[in-house]
């Protein structure tokens, strides 16, 4: 019989010799160098995971391109959310020339990072959205508590846009606060469809005093929320190293959810992304640049 895959739906790849990523810690960080393909495979060899989805960590269409050149010549990469312009007016046409690419499964803005808070629900923005929809892409929301309130207003204004919260919308675990975000969350996994990732947890725990116990609340009241198939585990490496290492991760991950049954356990650690992304385990060809 055999086994259900194991995936990381949620990780980065980068080289800082070709793009400028100005989010990243000032001064000597630990996330300040490459990161590639070459250097998560054995990671994922020694834990038995059969790929990943890398996630776009910049707002420029070269990553994209990049990015999907990269998944062709590398089989681990099994599906790519890119970065587009939700604004642009050729975005109908971006979208068409990415989807060329067989490991093109969705798309991700850096939405906490906007200074306007109701970004997603601006008219050019609300109107790429509808882009995707049309073309059924998934979005990938990278949030923060105070802008889960916008979301049941989003789904309401780009029916059948398909969404999953990046981070479990990345809560004040370092605060041990868990509302607003609790109640938010319930409201929010209410919209039908809307999925969720367990992932980017470590990062906003205390980086140099954090334990599993600290995360548990947080990933019991997901659980309590979402079912198996609307969760995905993800890393989030190699960001997560600002906290701690990825088997560090999966450890973590594992402890905070607790005792589950292997059918749910085997959803959350790859068939609810691979269903969602609508992922395949074959290499792809690269298209080219529109």
């Amino acid at each position: 019989m055999k086994t259900a895959m194991r995936i990381d739906a949620h990780q980065h790849f980068w080289d800082v010799s070709k793009l400028n990523y100005p989010w990243m810690p000032p001064g000597d960080s630990v996330l300040r160098r490459n990161y590639l393909p070459e250097d998560l495979a054995p990671i994922l060899e020694q834990h038995h995971f059969d790929g990943t989805v890398v996630v776009q960590a910049n707002v420029v269409t070269e990553e994209t391109w990049w990015l999907l050149d990269l998944a062709s010549r590398h089989d681990l990469i099994l599906g790519v959310v890119a970065w587009v312009d939700l604004t642009d007016d050729r975005l109908g046409e971006t979208l068409d020339w990415c989807r060329q690419h067989a490991k093109f499964k969705g798309v991700r803005h850096i939405v906490h990072d906007e200074p306007d808070l109701r970004w997603l629900l601006r008219p050019d923005v609300l109107r790429g959205l509808r882009e995707l929809a049309a073309r059924d892409i998934p979005y990938d929301l990278l949030l923060r508590p105070l802008h889960l309130p916008l979301i049941p207003e989003l789904a309401g204004e780009v029916p059948g846009l398909r969404m999953v919260i990046d981070h479990i919308a990345k809560p004040l675990i370092a605060e041990h606060r868990l509302e607003p975000w609790a109640q938010d969350m319930e409201i929010v996994a209410k919209i039908p469809g809307m999925h969720c990732k367990l992932s980017g947890m470590i990062t906003e725990a205390d980086h140099d005093n954090w334990s599993a116990q600290d995360l548990t609340p947080y990933v019991q009241h997901i659980l309590k929320l979402f079912p198996p198939d609307r969760l995905m585990f993800g890393s989030d490496w190699p960001v997560c190293k600002l906290a701690g290492s990825w088997k560090q991760v999966l450890a973590a991950f594992t402890q905070a959810c607790g005792p589950l049954p292997q059918a749910e356990r085997n959803k959350i650690l790859g068939e609810t992304a691979q269903k969602f992304y609508g992922l395949i385990p074959l290499p792809a060809s690269n298209p080219g640049e529109p």
